[in-house]
């Protein structure tokens, strides 16, 4: 399953955008103010208070960012129809049922989820036997779970750092203000107190990042796995009926090739392959060219460009029994 980096631009300008806009209403109407005519917002406090408070508060705002953009990509992402669609799974399984291997595969090469990324690399090796198939398979799967939990992985991160950064700009909030309280003594206590609980500040909204950060990754890693198991599922049910012993030899994928016709000891059934390109009538199911008009079978005239969506061309593959 690969990773558009550019899907992610807008989902994390969406997040920024989020983020922003609960800041400002809680330095609005929640962000202590300092004393002095007017008193100052919280952005000034920050502001003013050195390069190592402004860089601390660059770095929970980037994790609160960070975090509504995973969990964006997590919801849109984490879905059974997102990563098995109900369509492709219908549309893969007409094409094995009819021994058209090499259209499935090129279903999956034109889709990029679990299940097409998994179900491909099967497709490829089944001149190879069964047991290469389900190796391949279960290598495949193996590599997609484990990308798919990497990025729900990053959240419990988020979670981990963001109270230890709060927590640090805090610390060193709290050095400044005692530092000015032995040099000038406790002559302001309400400028002492507001100070406190300016650089308290930081520590909140560590938490404020932590805490749903830790909700999205246990509600997300639950979700792929329920995600995994219907995928798996669907796959193993796609290769159930397979014939591999009378497909030795032959070559799925890039390098697509029927194979020699050669029967594997002990085959009960010989290959006839066809390189002409059909598919089946969807009135009468009957065997008929791509673009023929009327069908041959049922003499119904087709309208290809509205079943060219759903129907899938490519080199068919004929079972036969052997001749006597």
């Amino acid at each position: 399953m690969k990773t558009n980096h550019r899907s992610l631009f807008p989902i994390f300008a969406i997040g920024a955008i989020l983020v922003a806009t609960t800041i400002t209403g809680f330095a609005q109407e929640g962000a202590p103010k300092t004393g002095g005519p007017g008193g100052e917002s919280v952005f000034h406090v920050i502001w003013n208070g050195g390069w190592l408070i402004r860089l601390i508060w660059l770095a929970i705002i980037g994790t609160s960012v960070t975090m509504v953009t995973f969990v964006i990509q997590n919801i849109i992402s984490l879905r059974i129809q997102r990563q098995a669609p109900s369509v492709m799974v219908s549309a893969i399984d007409v094409d094995l049922t009819a021994g058209n291997y090499q259209a499935a595969w090129q279903t999956c090469n034109a889709n990029d989820n679990y299940l097409a990324n998994v179900l491909k690399v099967g497709l490829e090796r089944l001149g190879r036997g069964k047991e290469a198939v389900e190796d391949g398979v279960a290598e495949a799967a193996l590599r997609e779970a484990q990308i798919m939990r990497t990025r729900n992985s990053y959240l419990s991160v988020i979670g981990v750092i963001s109270p230890m950064i709060g927590l640090l700009g805090t610390v060193i909030g709290m050095m400044g203000a005692f530092a000015t309280l032995g040099a000038s003594g406790i002559s302001d206590p309400r400028g002492l107190a507001t100070s406190i609980g300016e650089v308290l500040m930081a520590t909140a909204s560590g938490l404020f990042i932590a805490i749903p950060a830790f909700i999205a990754y246990y509600v997300f890693r639950n979700r792929s796995q329920m995600v995994i198991v219907h995928a798996d599922h669907q796959i193993n049910n796609l290769l159930a009926e397979i014939p591999y012993v009378s497909l030795q030899g032959v070559r799925i994928g890039d390098d697509f090739n029927a194979g020699t016709g050669v029967e594997a000891e002990g085959a009960t059934l010989s290959r006839k392959v066809s390189m002409a390109l059909t598919t089946n009538c969807p009135v009468c199911s009957g065997a008929v060219t791509p673009g023929q008009n009327p069908c041959p079978h049922c003499h119904t005239t087709l309208d290809w460009a509205r079943h060219s969506a759903s129907i899938f061309f490519a080199t068919s593959r004929v079972v036969a029994a052997p001749s006597s």
